[in-house]
């Protein structure tokens, strides 16, 4: 058996995936509600990493509990977490401060004055990106605001490092894991020194980079017992959540797209040539099956407020309708909700609007004319229609898109949701049976060799689901995007 964890901003899955048939033999998610995000601060994003671990503990026991695998029959562990975030410990392995996650806005200024003062060219050519919101800024605002916290700091983690450090005991990061945080200079092949001089910065401060499949250790005998899995298992690979999703589905070459839309929506597609955009409005990151021979990048576009706008209407205007009720609903009313628009900019600075904090609106309500079921529907076009905002820069690279894969998960649940998607974008979508968890199931597989190469891994993987556009609601949907692009830019 081989053991994934997916750590979201939401909350911890765990599942159990059998390598001979490629199928699930059980999952675990948990907590049952979704873990809390602290803001102090208008803008503000933070958790406790040590929250991530008591619920990884509690998840993995349900799992155990569901799926009476004894622990000797798992063989390998997986890690995919939530990008971007920022965990500082001690030399004790000791959790300083809590966690800066992916959708914290407190470093976009740090960000731009870097990106102003190294130069833009600079920047794009070394980092494919601007330093940004990312968190080698995020790094530099402790510096700068908490100096007796950051003169503690032994490394400075990706949230995944840290779960990986739990489990082992090691403190490692990956060359993927870098460029996500934009410590990796692209073009040097190496640690980014001049981002991290400029920001006052010891480069020694970053932990030891490992392969992204490989063994990257075993586990303790403390988090074993904690756990109730077998002392020595190999964790054998970690990956950001979004180049996990990827390969969850099995894209892994040029041309090739996956999207998800969980808490965040996210595309990302693969080309093999280190590209950027010039206003650092989608990222480019090293992907996971990166090699010398065989380069391969993921270019990433980001809209923050997909599924948390869907999960903040059923929480203050749907008087507890579940999600299938919500979905119902809002597919009452007709494409276009009848002129309301729905702009989801709610949830931290977004990067495809140049990392601005637009805040999120209802545009053209009409007291006469909308409910609630308009509402719900101007909230699902509206992501969708944010993320076609960001397909046409991902064009402007050079990016076609021809087929895109998900997960038969979160937001891609809603028949409408789909619908809007594939006719907006005039792009059929694939839905497959699988989710980030089953992906770093099989991406330790790969690393710890029980599979003898990626397509083995993906034994089992079916698509259950094509959503092809239809013709007949081109117009409708391009109409209701205008009206969208039109409260936009208000």
């Amino acid at each position: 058996m081989l053991l994934g964890y997916d750590l979201g901003s939401s909350s911890i899955k765990a599942t159990l995936l059998n390598p001979v048939t490629g199928e699930a033999v059980a999952s675990a998610t948990y907590p049952k509600q979704e873990m809390q995000i602290l803001s102090k601060r208008l803008g503000w994003a933070e958790q406790d990493p040590e929250t991530w671990w008591m619920n990884i503990k509690n998840a993995t026991k349900e799992l155990l509990t569901k799926s009476a695998v004894p622990k000797e029959a798992i063989k390998a562990i997986g890690i995919s977490y939530q990008m971007h975030g920022l965990v500082l410990i001690d030399k004790e392995q000791n959790v300083l401060r809590p966690s800066i996650i992916w959708c914290d806005s407190r470093a976009v200024n740090i960000g731009k004055k870097a990106f102003h003062e190294l130069g833009g060219e600079y920047c794009l050519s070394n980092y494919l990106n601007s330093p940004g919101n990312f968190t080698a800024s995020k790094l530099k605002w402790v510096k700068e605001n908490e100096p007796e916290i950051y003169e503690k700091v032994y490394k400075a983690m990706l949230p995944g490092d840290f779960v990986a450090m739990k489990l082992t005991g090691e403190i490692n990061t990956t060359v993927s894991g870098l460029s996500e945080g934009i410590f990796w200079d692209f073009k040097n092949k190496r640690i980014a020194e001049k981002l991290l001089a400029h920001y006052g910065i010891d480069p020694s401060i970053l932990p030891k980079t490992v392969e992204t499949f490989s063994v990257q250790g075993q586990l303790t005998s403390i988090a074993a017992n904690e756990l109730g899995l077998q002392v020595g298992t190999p964790v054998a690979y970690r990956a950001g959540d979004q180049p996990n999703n990827a390969f969850s589905l099995n894209v892994l070459n040029p041309g090739e797209v996956a999207a998800t839309a969980g808490t965040s929506g996210v595309v990302y597609g693969i080309i093999d040539a280190a590209k950027y955009d010039p206003l650092s409005r989608v990222n480019t990151f090293v992907h996971v099956n990166n090699t010398k021979k065989d380069e391969r990048y993921g270019v990433l576009l980001c809209v923050n407020g997909t599924g948390i706008l869907n999960s903040w209407l059923q929480k203050h205007f749907t008087n507890g309708l579940s999600y299938h009720d919500m979905n119902e609903l809002a597919s009452s009313a007709p494409i276009g909700a009848d002129g309301l628009s729905f702009i989801p900019f709610g949830n931290g600075a977004e990067r495809i609007m140049e990392n601005n904090d637009h805040g999120a609106r209802l545009s053209g309500l009409n007291f006469n004319r909308h409910s609630q079921k308009h509402i719900l529907r101007a909230g699902q076009e509206g992501i969708v229609f944010a993320l076609h905002y960001g397909f046409s820069i991902m064009k402007e690279m050079g990016m076609e898109l021809k087929r895109v894969r998900a997960g038969y998960a979160n937001m891609f649940l809603s028949p409408l949701f789909r619908e809007a998607f594939a006719n907006i974008t005039y792009t059929p979508v694939e839905l497959y049976n699988t989710d980030g968890a089953q992906g770093a199931a099989r991406g330790a597989g790969v690393g710890a060799e029980i599979y003898s190469s990626y397509a083995a891994a993906f034994k089992g993987l079916k698509a259950i689901h094509t959503i092809e556009p239809s013709p007949q609601l081109f117009g409708a949907y391009e109409d209701a995007y205008g009206n969208w692009l039109k409260n936009l830019t208000v």
